[in-house]
């Protein structure tokens, strides 16, 4: 597991970077050149190892490219390869956007310049899905824009380019989180219970449903937190704690104090299929340790998927039981955090037993 240090540039002797070197590891802003090839790599390039004999080692890119050193293929250490190929996904995702019917792998994929599997893998490093699976999450995010609005489940189903109602039905966990009639009605008839209290970091409200817990946040006014889950469920009922959102709320700021174990709690997480990959995996995270987002997306077996897993990372409305204040930048800074980088650098401090 990866801790922030890790992912922070560090002294180290040329045998220090040699055995890093053998080893595959990543050191940001650290690059090396092979004479014998005449390329120049950035560490962790996943080609065989060079012999120290045609080891050169360069402080940055522009170094090994003025002496006339080429950008190697497999690691591409400028990034303009994966700069190019990130435009022929984004290209692609902006024709699954505009179209009615779902373009086939095949046209994806010849209008983008690429062979079928190809260019399957590198939408998948760059979006983490599929192309398939992206085009279904645009579905249910235009099916719950349209139930929200107010639209007859029938007609929102059809609108967002769903051939089947019934399907809608049978899928309505993973699409919406909930019924399509209980989505447009904004909650109506589901019952939110809320708790609130203060802690190190400041106020802590909790809020739950019969599955579990579906808000975690930090800071502000009670007012202001209650209007936030209000715009998250329009027409639910928010009421005043019973003892399970008591407890839970309690649980949520000892752990604050003393943030040694995993925050054990009952969740109701709602979001895609991506998203919630992307939550279990940042609650394998132990307490005192962190990934950079690259990192967290090489886990989940998308080499080039940070920037998705960044985008599911902002989406997380449950403080702490889903541990995002963990994800930093590569460079070792903190990163965008909805609650704020303070209560972030704070909590990784904690956690490491510095608070």
């Amino acid at each position: 597991m990866s801790t922030a240090t890790d992912t922070t540039p560090r002294p180290m002797d040329d045998d220090g970077l040699w055995q890093a070197l053998l080893r595959r590891e990543a050191l940001p802003g650290r690059f090396y050149g092979v004479t014998s090839q005449g390329i120049v790599c950035r560490f962790g390039c996943p080609a065989r190892p060079p012999l120290r004999r045609n080891l050169r080692l360069f402080g940055g890119l522009p170094e090994a490219l003025a002496e006339g050193f080429r950008p190697c293929r497999r690691c591409d250490p400028g990034g303009e390869r994966a700069a190019i190929q990130a435009e022929a996904v984004r290209a692609a995702c902006a024709l699954i956007d505009a179209s009615e019917t779902m373009p086939s792998l095949a046209e994806l994929a010849t209008r983008a310049g690429y062979a079928r599997h190809h260019f399957l893998r590198l939408f998948r490093e760059v979006t983490g899905v599929t192309p398939h699976a992206y085009a279904a999450a645009r579905r249910a995010s235009r099916l719950s824009a349209a139930l929200a609005a107010g639209e007859r489940v029938a007609d929102a189903v059809a609108g967002a380019g769903f051939g089947s109602e019934s399907r809608v039905y049978e899928d309505a966990p993973g699409l919406l989180g909930m019924t399509p009639g209980r989505a447009r009605r904004g909650g109506e008839g589901e019952v939110i219970r809320t708790a609130f209290g203060n802690g190190a970091l400041g106020p802590v409200m909790v809020a739950m449903t019969a599955r579990g817990v579906c808000a975690i946040e930090l800071g502000g006014e009670e007012e202001a937190l209650r209007q936030s889950l209000a715009a998250r469920f329009p027409r639910a009922r928010i009421e005043e704690a019973d003892e399970a959102a008591r407890r839970a709320v309690a649980a949520v700021i000892a752990w604050i104090e003393e943030p040694r174990a995993a925050l054990d709690l009952s969740l109701d997480l709602r979001g895609t299929a991506f998203q919630r990959r992307v939550w279990e995996a940042l609650r394998a995270i132990p307490p005192g340790e962190s990934v950079d987002y690259a990192g967290l997306a090489a886990r989940l077996g998308l080499p080039r998927g940070a920037r998705a897993v960044a985008r599911a990372c902002a989406g997380n409305s449950v403080a702490l039981a889903v541990p995002c204040h963990r994800v930093i930048g590569r460079d070792g800074t903190l990163r965008g955090y909805r609650w704020g980088l303070e209560r972030k650098a704070a909590l990784l401090a904690r956690e490491r037993g510095a608070g």
